[in-house]
């Protein structure tokens, strides 16, 4: 039986602990490319309210889309600004953040949530993360991702309160970077 509330609890927890890797214990077996921790998470937080977006990756096998307007009532989005989730295969062929909704000063929960899937994600070494949820400092890095990226998350830290808030998934293992986590080299 699949436990949201378990998916739920460790994807809160890893927001609220930027850059802290959490390991889910719900085994989920997605179509095609899509990670079993984000196939989980989708599970866990989409509903017939919460657009999603897919990158090409996952949009280009119709199973994966079909997984998540049955699983979950989804409705599937062309346009990323339309999506409360967004959910890539391949973190390299990112899209720029400010392609998703980024909220508004009144509402800045109205953005998308990123759920990224990558090859690896470790704390050993990498970026610098600091603000709310982090003790002191905490190191973090994932991939591969766009060369930019770090200038990225600096654009959408500069937003805050609006901005997207991001998910690294690799395998049954997930990790964020809230848009209030300020990263550095």
């Amino acid at each position: 039986m699949f436990d949201a509330q378990a998916v739920f609890r460790c994807v809160m927890m890893a927001m609220a602990r930027p850059g802290l890797i959490r390991t889910l214990t719900v085994a989920v077996k997605p179509p095609g490319r899509m990670a079993p921790a984000a196939a989980a998470l989708a599970l866990a937080m989409c509903d017939f309210e919460s657009p999603v977006w897919l990158d090409d990756a996952l949009a280009a096998d119709p199973a994966v889309a079909e997984f998540l307007r049955f699983h979950t009532g989804a409705p599937i989005v062309a346009d990323p600004r339309k999506a409360s989730f967004a959910f890539l295969a391949d973190g390299a062929e990112m899209p720029p953040l400010d392609c998703f909704a980024l909220g508004s000063p009144e509402y800045p929960d109205r953005s998308t949530t990123l759920v990224i899937g990558v090859d690896w994600i470790d704390t050993e070494s990498g970026w610098r993360l600091a603000g709310p949820g982090v003790n002191g400092q905490t190191r973090f890095s994932a991939g591969p991702l766009p060369h930019d990226f770090l200038g990225r998350l600096s654009d959408n830290r500069g937003l805050f309160p609006r901005g997207v808030d991001l998910v690294f998934v690799h395998g049954d293992r997930v990790a964020a970077i809230p848009r209030s986590t300020v990263v550095e080299k």
